[in-house]
């Protein structure tokens, strides 16, 4: 088990702590979710650093790595959802398009094409992250800018999440015009 593959289960680990501090309603426990989900979104960009820079690269890293991205990221919007922060439509578009970058993967797989993360891609987990903290900061953050930050912040994120779907359905469409499944 090296440092990269533990930093992508302490990402998986750190979920229901997330969950546990959001649903327990403490005092100041949106500051401390936000905080959480800060420390487990970081470790995705520093499994993979580590994973490249080490040469540390395995197929568990490679398998566990959007998985958790997922988890961590689906936990917070539903949990958004749950605590009327957030419409389910939105929830909805950007948990549909991951299963559909996850089932056109699955397919050029199968065809010996390996579809890697595009900018657009990376962009839009960026932009997920910052909206889900926001969204979880949401009244501290109409204080210091004054306008709902997070519905913004979320709004960007969703434009992100379609034109990155759009993105790898364009690039991946000749697998799929194939016909065989």
């Amino acid at each position: 088990m090296n440092l990269p593959n533990r930093l992508t289960l302490a990402r998986i680990f750190l979920i229901p702590v997330f969950l546990a501090v959001v649903t327990m309603r403490i005092k100041y426990g949106d500051f401390i979710a936000a905080a959480v989900f800060i420390l487990a979104a970081s470790t995705d960009g520093l499994d993979g650093y580590f994973a490249r820079k080490n040469k540390q690269v395995t197929t568990l890293g490679k398998f566990m790595d959007p998985l958790a991205d997922k988890l961590l990221v689906s936990a917070a919007l539903i949990v958004l959802v749950e605590l009327d922060k957030l419409a389910a439509w939105v929830v909805v578009i950007i948990i549909g398009r991951e299963f559909m970058v996850t089932g056109l993967r699955a397919i050029a797989a199968s065809e010996g094409v390996v579809i890697s993360a595009s900018k657009l891609g990376k962009w839009k987990t960026v932009t997920q992250i910052v909206a889900i903290v926001a969204m979880f900061l949401h009244t501290f953050a109409i204080q210091i800018f004054g306008f709902d930050f997070g519905m913004v912040a979320m709004s960007v994120a969703v434009f992100f999440t379609i034109w990155s779907g759009a993105d790898y359905m364009s690039k991946g469409w000749h697998l799929l015009k194939k016909g065989d499944y």
